[in-house]
């Protein structure tokens, strides 16, 4: 079998009723590898140090190898949510060209698989993704994240994706920036179970808000670091549970733990559950709002995305 060349990624998203992502990154490089992560990009500058960028790979190859298995096409996400100019200017890789380094570290990284693999530029907030008072206004957002997106751009991304976005101003900015590149985006927040983001945004609102806000609008919205359960219950609020959002809420990349987000904040062990536990849960939350895009944050490894792709391609 060989693997369909230039399907973009666009077309991929319209027509399949699955996309994986990767599971966790940053908390196993922690935990289970012991790494050191840089105190400013966090794991961004690892592809620099020929073991740490072979251990990255092989976390990589392992999600790389279950969308494989089960013939899903799968979104990769550079490991750069915490890079932007301020950051790299204060870490010990201002000389580096990171992004563009890390879209072909990834991009090398799909040789051999006959499944669709695509690489995603994988932006944050500027602040701390759990303080909504630190967020950006809208025009302060477009100036600020411009050029590291086109920055993905220029190193051939397939798309862009803004992860854990706590605050309506700054996820606005953002997705105004990321049209002006052209590429296809995604935004994803962090959410309470009450159906609200940080800031106090219904998703329903902020959906409706940045889709009257852009005229190339978001692929879909999506939610990080939340648990199935947590969302489960966001999503049947009254606010949430409408067309709209069922419409254009179409992903979740599961946090193992159904803490809430100031207590995962605040926790110094990692909180987790098994597989099957999660994937449970997961059913349950697609059950009642089918999502297309799915995956696994703090908490996860190869178990839990393995049993998520044995759940979605049961016939």
């Amino acid at each position: 079998m060989h693997r369909m060349e230039n399907i973009s990624f666009e077309t991929t998203f319209h027509k399949s009723p699955i996309i994986l992502t990767e599971g966790a990154i940053v908390e196993r490089l922690r935990r289970e590898y012991n790494i050191p992560l840089d105190e400013h990009i966090v794991h961004a500058g690892l592809i620099y140090n020929d073991t740490y960028r072979e251990v990255l790979a092989d976390i990589y190859k392992q999600y790389l190898d279950i969308a494989e298995a089960f013939q899903l096409p799968i979104m990769l996400m550079t490991p750069t949510r915490r890079v932007n100019k301020e950051r790299v200017l204060r870490s010990a890789f201002s000389d580096k060209d990171i992004i563009a380094d890390n879209v072909t570290f990834l991009s090398e990284l799909k040789s051999g698989y006959t499944t669709s693999v695509y690489v995603g530029g994988l932006v944050g907030c500027r602040g701390d993704a759990y303080a909504p008072s630190e967020s950006l206004s809208i025009d302060e957002a477009i100036e600020f994240h411009l050029p590291h997106l086109e920055a993905f751009k220029k190193a051939g991304a397939d798309y862009l994706f803004a992860g854990i976005m706590p605050a309506l101003p700054e996820a606005i900015g953002m997705a105004k920036a990321m049209e002006t590149t052209e590429l296809p985006y995604i935004i994803s927040f962090m959410i309470r179970k009450n159906g609200t983001l940080l800031d106090g945004t219904s998703i329903h609102k902020a959906i409706e808000v940045i889709d009257a806000s852009t005229k190339m609008h978001p692929l879909c919205y999506t939610v990080n670091c939340v648990h199935p359960d947590n969302l489960h219950q966001a999503l049947s609020v009254a606010d949430n549970n409408t067309p709209l959002v069922r419409s254009r809420f179409m992903g979740i990349q599961a946090n193992a733990s159904s803490l809430s987000p100031e207590e995962l904040n605040e926790c110094n062990c990692l909180k987790s559950s098994s597989d099957i536990e999660l994937a449970n849960s997961m059913f349950a939350l697609h059950k009642d709002f089918p999502l297309k895009i799915v995956g696994g944050c703090c908490g996860t490894d190869k178990t839990h995305l393995k049993r998520f792709a044995e759940m979605f391609t049961m016939k």
